[in-house]
């Protein structure tokens, strides 16, 4: 376990930005705030870093649909920045003074405070749940030729879209290799059961570009969103009598569609595999949940190692619980550090750049490695079920880890 000499605390406002510097509280001074408490405390600094503070720019939502998963990653954000100084804060004698910002999931918003940043002269950024925000960043990223590390965003056009542009989570493809994991895909029916918009579509694409390149045989069954009687779309899973069936769904109907395809015997005839999300979601299969064969990027428990201990350690210290997406933002600390260390600074974005790419490193999911061609980040993903946790509720149980190289996404380009 390391030793904190010094603690990080990152701040969060919804109507500005707040650039912050790292202090070492007295003995009997007040703790660190969580992340999206606001630092009242006092900024005296007497132990002052010797060298000049280096910006980093946090964009990533604090409000709106996405506020939970901004909380995750800001928090492993903490966590990530202290264990990687040391507990200091600081990079070769410098402070990180890190400003977060709120994009509340808006496009055009996210633009313009990442805009401000770059023109006070930050030319470190990262964060945001939102794959639309994420690509817009990285538009601005090349243009003003700074270095941009997307936080749990999953599009995969995000991979290889340009030379500066990084990632600190994982992408689609890796949540599709991962439920090709359940089965052997080669000479295997499998059917995509979605919504019919942009998200189920994309699933689709995915499936059919990992699995369908190992073989399998992808069809699809896709609802409208409008829909809410969900009987006559499991009917049509049935009749297609498939190995798997992927499910890919968001919304509120969510509920009525498990409840659907356990009710036509879906989940006792076939393998069914979906993503399992964040802390919140484990409720949301009802009946179903036992039947279901998880996909996972993360869930507290899901590693045993020092990165992860420490993660929880911390991020428990400061009243918070892990979750889908903290390890992105420990990830995105540990990333922001190595760039400035190998760079001697955030000046040469280009020297940060070249210290990322072909970068392994053990993170909180143990292995890591950004892949130089396209910035993708190989790293584990799990198998999981979801089991009754005696009170009502669900807790997810580790079925086993996947190896990284073993769902590698496809090169970008």
């Amino acid at each position: 376990m390391r030793v904190t000499k010094r603690s990080l605390a990152l701040a969060v406002v919804t109507t500005a930005a707040l650039t912050l510097g790292a202090c070492a509280p007295s003995a009997d001074a007040p703790a660190d705030p969580a992340p999206g408490a606001t630092d009242t405390g006092d900024d005296t600094q007497d132990d002052a870093a010797s060298g000049e503070p280096i910006d980093v720019g946090i964009i990533t939502s604090t409000t709106g649909p996405l506020a939970t998963y901004g909380a995750a990653y800001l928090a492993g954000l903490e966590a990530g920045f202290d264990y990687a100084t040391d507990g200091t804060g600081e990079v070769d004698g410098r402070p990180l003074n890190v400003t977060i910002t709120d994009d509340g999931g808006d496009t055009d918003r996210a633009v313009a405070q990442a805009r401000d940043l770059i023109g006070q002269g930050y030319t470190i950024l990262a964060g945001t749940a939102s794959s639309g925000v994420a690509l817009a960043l990285a538009e601005q990223a090349v243009q003003n030729e700074v270095l941009y590390i997307s936080g749990p965003a999953a599009a995969d056009a995000i991979t290889g879209v340009n030379p500066y542009t990084f990632r600190s989570g994982r992408q689609s493809l890796q949540d599709v290799a991962t439920a090709g994991s359940f089965i052997d895909p080669e000479g295997q029916k499998v059917v995509v059961f979605a919504q019919d918009n942009a998200f189920g579509q994309g699933n689709l694409a995915a499936v059919q570009g990992v699995l369908g390149a190992q073989g399998a045989d992808v069809a699809s069954v896709l609802v409208p969103e409008d829909v809410t009687e969900f009987t006559p779309f499991a009917a049509q899973v049935l009749q297609a009598q498939p190995e798997m069936v992927f499910v890919a769904w968001a919304g509120a109907t969510s509920g009525a569609m498990w409840q659907a395809l356990d009710q036509q015997g879906v989940l006792d005839d076939t393998t069914v595999v979906t993503g399992l999300g964040d802390v919140a979601t484990y409720g949301a299969f009802g009946a179903a949940s036992e039947k279901i064969d998880f996909l996972n990027h993360f869930f507290a428990g899901a590693a045993d190692n020092d990165v992860a201990q420490a993660m929880a350690e911390h991020v428990e210290a400061a009243g918070g619980t892990v979750d889908l997406f903290t390890p992105d933002g420990f990830v995105a600390a540990q990333m922001i550090v190595r760039a400035i260390q190998e760079a001697g600074g955030a000046d040469d974005v280009d020297a940060m750049r070249a210290a990322l790419e072909g970068w392994q490193f053990d993170g909180p999911k143990g292995a890591y490695e950004i892949r130089a061609s396209d910035h993708a980040l190989i790293q584990p993903m799990y198998q999981v079920r979801l089991v009754s946790d005696g009170n009502g509720g669900w807790t997810p149980e580790l079925v086993a880890e996947v190896p990284g190289e073993d769902v590698t996404p496809p090169e970008a380009g």
